[in-house]
């Protein structure tokens, strides 16, 4: 009968996956416009729709740890992976944003590679939050979280190679002030993927 008035038991596991399904399709997004040289209303209206997404999957989680007296890992791992999740997918919506409003086009094959890395780098995070179904299985979470902290190093490199080339290649001021600015936030999307991975290896240190 007091079963009755607890509360449903929430599958955190299954609200995160979706959480990060989102940064996925956010990154394939990104990465499809940077492949066209151009960002077409349906795509803009896409991603935008993938942030509001997101952002429901992020206010669901977050509802749902005030409602749970139980909960999978510590409460403030589960904010912190919430919000970080949240984070890339906010970045590459405002990268895809600014570069509508700054009106940039062409194919432009340094932000082409940036895409591909970024796009790797959520599929490894999405698969490193699925993992945590399983906490036993540390070897594949650690070695997802491995991969996301490679692939951060190798946008460090890129992003300091490109802007050296914008530096040197463009004359405008105007566009250096744009690009550098593109340039810098993609890679602040490896930055937070890799700052998810570091959720993921707390998580794992507590569990252990």
């Amino acid at each position: 009968m007091f079963r009755r008035f607890l509360p449903k038991e929430v599958n955190f596991f299954q609200l995160f996956e979706t959480q990060a399904g989102f940064a996925v399709d956010a990154a394939k997004c990104f990465k499809e416009i940077t492949a066209k040289g151009k960002i077409e209303d349906e795509q803009l209206s896409r991603i935008r729709l993938i942030e509001h997404q997101g952002d429901d999957a992020a206010h669901t989680i977050i509802e749902q740890l005030n409602k749970s007296f139980i909960t999978p890992f510590d409460r403030e791992d589960i904010f912190s992976l919430a919000k970080e999740l949240d984070d890339v997918i906010d970045m590459i919506n405002t990268i895809v944003s600014r570069m509508s409003v700054y009106k940039l086009s062409g194919v432009n094959k340094n932000l082409i590679e940036f895409s591909n890395v970024i796009y790797d780098s959520t599929r490894a995070v999405a698969s490193a939050v699925k993992c945590l179904r399983n906490i036993k299985n540390t070897k594949s979470v650690k070695e997802y979280c491995v991969e996301i902290n490679r692939l951060e190093n190798v946008g460090d490199s890129m992003r300091d190679a490109v802007l050296a080339e914008l530096f040197e290649t463009e004359k405008d001021p105007i566009a250096v002030i744009k690009w550098k600015e593109i340039y810098q936030d993609a890679e602040t999307v490896l930055d937070i993927c890799e700052d998810v991975a570091h959720v993921v290896v707390n998580i794992l240190v507590k569990q252990a």
